[in-house]
Parts: C-alpha cells; sequence; structure tokens
C-alpha cells in the first residue's frame, strides 16, 4: 500500500466552496479500483491551506486508474479551479 500526500492551496475565501465541492467529489475517487481510503485535513494556522492523503494498493492504480478514468474529468471539474499553486503530488511507503 503506498500513500499520496497533495498539499492544497486553495484560493483566499474560496475554503467553504472548495469544501462543499470536495464532499462531492469523494464519492469520485472512493469508487476508483485500488483505493483504500483518504482523508482531507485543514492546516489550523493557514485556513485555506489542506493536506489530502489518499491510500491505495499502488502508485499505477493512482497514477494510471485514476489519472486515466473518466470520473478523473469530473474530478478536475470540481476541484482544480480551487488551487494557486497547482498541488504538489508525492507518494510514500512505510518503512
Amino acid at each position: 500500500m503506498i500513500l499520496e500526500i497533495a498539499q492544497l492551496q486553495v484560493r483566499a475565501g474560496q475554503g467553504a466552496a472548495f469544501e462543499a465541492a470536495f464532499a462531492e467529489a469523494r464519492r469520485i475517487i472512493s469508487s476508483m479500483p485500488g483505493y483504500r481510503g483518504h482523508e482531507l485535513q485543514r492546516c489550523l494556522e493557514r485556513a485555506e491551506h489542506y493536506m489530502l492523503l489518499v491510500r491505495w494498493e499502488s502508485v499505477e492504480h493512482h497514477e494510471v486508474g485514476f489519472r486515466k478514468s473518466e470520473g478523473y474529468q469530473e474530478w478536475r471539474r470540481l476541484l482544480h479551479h480551487f488551487y494557486d499553486p497547482f498541488p504538489t503530488v508525492l507518494h510514500y511507503e512505510q518503512v
């Protein structure tokens, strides 16, 4: 299992709208093969900064299965316009 970590900087004043859009978008990611769970965390010190943690069976489940799916196009439509700058996304494995 791997952990995807995405640092999300949401445009100022858009936090509530982003959270509402994410509530809709979570159904997309949770339906993907290889998905094992996720958490969306909001920073206490910087209200517009979020951390998305997604557990996948493999990097391929994320980068191929999810990102090349039709569902990802809807995910992009719902969420990507909130980010400035575009998120850094990295994958981690337990050691």
